[in-house]
């Protein structure tokens, strides 16, 4: 009986003790998560849910590295697919990807990307010919001298003063057609002639251009010796250039007074048509086939751009492979030239209130944004390199955007996708992605900003009385001649600003 009377106090005692002894054991079981100690007093169902949640970590690591494994799969099969739509989502010039990329389910571009260049320049097939004219076959020039007056004076003008009903007749294709294309009777632009005699020699060839000092040339590397003896380097300099890069890097002369850089044959143009340095910038870089009417091929850099791929190869890679006559790269933020106008005023590149305008009249005559709608990739290039064969439809396109870097602002980006439109599908071009642009050059500083007052106007009251004077007196005839139409109701489409870059 006592020893039953004593039963009951011992099994309190041991029930207290468990009470005090039970949290240190807790410590120390959840110390080790991953310890397969099991504890008397452990509940089951804590037992189960922390083996349960090692097993599900395992299961999903796994099950990521198999899906991961299957998108990548399906990646290589669908690039390969013959169904249409799968394989339009890897042809990063497709509409199915622009249409992902716009809606931020392609992967982000790459600054850079590798080149499919053919490896060896050597064994490049060259084509025999020119490629057939078919919708333009005679392209002429208008020549004759245009004078302009400016209320004291007539002088000759480069560009031409051409009305706005011709400038709407030279958007209807004909077979036959004589243009306003620059290089009118006593305008400038004039080259020596010791260098008119040398460029005769230019089938194929690279050119460039530095005006008003802003840099020096920049050496290509990585030519091969065919290309050396195939293609003339010319670098388009006026009298400021030539100065300045004489004082700055070694020019030597050979024995017809040629002057020299490395591989670059200088090409100096005396008497500036234009008032602003970068319009005159776009006489060599557009008027390419008018400076050197014996070119068949060209490739046009700008003057900060050090060339690093072959001139052959590119050829090959942007013309001669899929039978193309016409390349430049696409822009790497902006596809609507009202994108690209936006940023051109938050960068002053130009007057705000005259970008405004030139962009007014576009919309006017239906130059819509860039949508999905239209057959082209983007409205807007990069225009640092064109590369073309001078065919009479490609001479004629540039003729007319040309014309409008000559009538309205010199931001050629801002023309280009117009003339496109305005030629109506009929004009054929490759536009190649923007990291491909990148992998073709070094891109290098100016070796100075480039300031102008008119720059900075905001506002077309500026333009009067003593301001007058920022008025160019030899280009933009268009920004100060009255439109037929009444622009005063045209309201710009909103721009969603997508870069901080311009």
């Amino acid at each position: 009986m006592e020893s039953k009377l004593q039963r009951p106090q011992s099994v309190r005692l041991n029930r207290r003790g468990d009470r005090n002894n039970q949290r240190p054991f807790a410590k120390d079981d959840e110390s080790g998560l991953f310890s397969s100690m099991r504890l008397p007093q452990d509940n089951p169902i804590k037992i189960v849910w922390k083996q349960g949640f090692i097993r599900l970590v395992l299961v999903a690591g796994i099950l990521w590295m198999l899906l991961i494994l299957i998108v990548l799969l399906f990646h290589v099969w669908s690039c390969q697919s013959s169904i249409s739509f799968l394989s339009a989502m890897c042809n990063k010039e497709g509409k199915v990807f622009i249409a992902m990329d716009l809606l931020g389910l392609a992967p982000k571009p790459e600054h850079r990307c590798p080149i499919p260049v053919a490896d060896n320049p050597d064994k490049i097939v060259i084509p025999e010919g020119r490629t057939p004219d078919a919708i333009v076959k005679n392209l002429t020039y208008i020549e004759e001298e245009d004078l302009v007056n400016n209320g004291s004076q007539s002088f000759a003008v480069f560009g031409g003063n051409q009305s706005w009903l011709q400038r709407e007749e030279n958007f209807n294709l004909k077979p036959s057609m004589k243009v306003h294309c620059g290089f009118l009777k006593n305008g400038g632009a004039d080259m020596n002639p010791v260098d008119i005699e040398y460029v005769k020699r230019c089938r194929f060839l690279v050119a460039s251009g530095i005006f008003d000092g802003y840099d020096v040339p920049h050496q290509p590397s990585n030519i091969s010796i065919r290309s050396k003896k195939l293609f003339c380097f010319l670098m388009v300099v006026d009298e400021v250039s030539l100065k300045f890069i004489k004082e700055n890097v070694t020019v030597r002369k050979d024995k017809d007074k040629g002057m020299w850089v490395g591989l670059w044959r200088l090409i100096p143009l005396k008497h500036q048509p234009y008032d602003e340095p970068r319009r005159n910038g776009k006489v060599p870089k557009i008027l390419t086939h008018r400076l050197f009417p014996q070119a068949q091929y060209s490739i046009w850099i700008d003057g900060k751009m050090e060339l690093i791929v072959d001139p052959l190869l590119i050829l090959e890679r942007y013309l001669w492979r899929d039978k193309h006559t016409y390349a430049i790269a696409q822009h790497k933020h902006h596809r609507s030239i009202y994108e690209e106008a936006d940023a051109n005023k938050r960068r002053k590149r130009y007057a705000r209130p005259l970008i405004d305008l030139h962009m007014k009249i576009y919309y006017s005559e239906g130059m819509e944004p860039w949508s999905l709608k239209k057959n082209t990739i983007s409205d807007v290039p990069e225009g640092a390199i064109i590369i073309r064969e001078h065919t009479a439809l490609n001479n004629l396109f540039n003729c007319l955007w040309f014309n409008e870097v000559n009538l309205f602002t010199p931001r050629d980006q801002l023309s280009f996708g117009y003339v496109v439109y305005r030629l109506k599908g009929l004009f054929k071009f490759f536009m190649f992605r923007n990291c491909e642009y990148y992998s073709l050059f070094i891109l290098h500083p100016h070796t100075r900003e480039h300031s102008s007052k008119v720059e900075w106007v905001k506002s077309l009251s500026e333009f009067k009385g003593s301001g007058s004077s920022m008025k160019e007196s030899r280009g933009g005839f268009g920004l100060w001649t009255p439109y037929p139409k009444n622009l005063d109701s045209v309201t710009l489409p909103q721009v969603v600003r997508t870069s901080k870059a311009g």
